[in-house]
């Protein structure tokens, strides 16, 4: 089998939030929706700063 021939993973976290319907909900739901992503996006830039510490730290010990 060759690499190739696979299909292509296209659905991701953030593609099954993009394809969510949102026409029915209320805008409590909707609210909350917003609190939940935003705490998630704080969530995720840490853990981004985190990595990036981590390789920096990484980087500065090999190049002793």
């Amino acid at each position: 089998m060759d690499f190739d021939d696979l299909p292509l993973k296209k659905d991701t976290p953030t593609a099954a939030l993009e394809k969510e319907d949102l026409s029915e909900a209320s805008v409590d739901q909707l609210e909350e929706r917003i609190t939940v992503l935003k705490t998630e996006i704080t969530r995720t830039e840490e853990e981004i700063k985190a990595k990036k510490a981590s390789r920096a730290t990484a980087d500065a010990f090999f190049k002793s």
